[in-house]
């Protein structure tokens, strides 16, 4: 068999490839000149197997300031705290990790402040729900994220579950301090 033919059969067999549209965007929001202080998506259709969010996101706290990110399902807070978190991250020359909980929301990233000395970066974040209709199980939530700051940037990596068998209709995004700012933007996705 040439190589070729080999890579052929190994695409079709193994399902190393996937075809076009295997993700398709539901909903885009893009932050205004007015900063807001959450970003829902509500109605979320079901027949997707997961969710994707991918967000570039500032905050409008000022200074040199980070801040978390937390994500809500379907609406509200949890009131019963049962959400948790792990994150796992670093910033160059140092790594940490910890985690929580009977939490009221879930950390999902980092988000970057406007403010000196770099007014004008912000965090990139990729999130993915797991199986967020499956009414069988609870929600597992991963997700990757960081930013530059000329060369002090930082990197985290964070899970976290919804214990919850409810699907999920809808999502709340919360930074921990102040809002988002302008030209924050956040796209969800339905991964067939």
């Amino acid at each position: 068999m040439s190589p070729i033919l080999g890579i052929w059969a190994s695409q079709i067999s193994g399902r190393l490839w996937e075809p076009q549209g295997a993700y398709d965007a539901l909903s885009t929001v893009t932050v205004p000149a007015t900063a807001v202080s959450s970003i829902t998506f509500a109605a979320i259709p079901t027949g997707y197997k997961h969710l994707q969010i991918r967000a570039w996101v500032k905050g409008d706290s000022g200074g040199d300031q980070d801040t978390n990110i937390r994500l809500g399902a379907n609406g509200s807070i949890d009131t019963g705290s049962n959400y948790s978190h792990h994150a796992l991250y670093g910033g160059g020359s140092t790594a940490a990790a910890n985690g929580a909980a009977s939490q009221t929301k879930v950390v999902i990233g980092y988000n970057f402040a406007v403010g000196t000395p770099n007014p004008n970066i912000g965090s990139v974040t990729i999130i993915d729900i797991l199986d967020y209709a499956d009414t069988n199980k609870n929600k597992t939530i991963r997700s990757l994220g960081g930013n530059d700051k000329n060369g002090a940037g930082f990197l985290g990596l964070y899970s976290g579950n919804w214990r919850n068998t409810a699907a999920v209709n809808a999502i709340n995004i919360y930074p921990d301090a102040g809002n988002f700012a302008q030209y924050s933007q956040f796209t969800l996705y339905g991964i067939r």
